[in-house]
């Protein structure tokens, strides 16, 4: 009979590997569009690969996660990554709306200007 322990890290290994499935689609879906550049594109489908080879072979990890960087448990080294992948995204976004911003605004302003000199020839006239 099946271990308990061993059912449940099947199933969430299923559902990894399902998840990373889909967003391998997905990305590739992105790509075809044109809204992804190369660099993106390659980017996101090695991550989900690592994803892939984390999911199908967790204790493959163990020498970096355990004795390189010494954390007790995969799950730590796990959570820690996210959390600095997380943060490392939310820069990037922030950075990008920044300058998205800023290139806007000039846009903004050199409709106003030019709005404004066509109501001043208009005054004129």
């Amino acid at each position: 009979m099946v271990d308990v322990a061993v059912r449940g890290i099947l199933g969430i290994q299923i559902l990894g590997l399902l998840f990373s499935l889909i967003m391998l689609y997905f990305t590739f879906l992105h790509y075809k569009r044109k809204e992804y550049p190369v660099e993106t594109f390659l980017f996101w489908i090695v991550l989900w690969i690592g994803f892939i080879f984390m999911v199908i072979f967790p204790t493959s990890m163990d020498f970096v996660i355990k004795d390189v960087l010494k954390f007790g448990r995969r799950l730590d080294f796990f959570i820690i990554g996210g959390f600095i992948f997380l943060i490392a995204l939310v820069y990037y976004n922030y950075v990008t709306v920044k300058s998205i911003r800023i290139k806007v605004e000039k846009v903004i302003r050199k409709i106003a200007l030019e709005n404004a000199k066509k109501k001043d020839r208009n005054e004129k006239k």
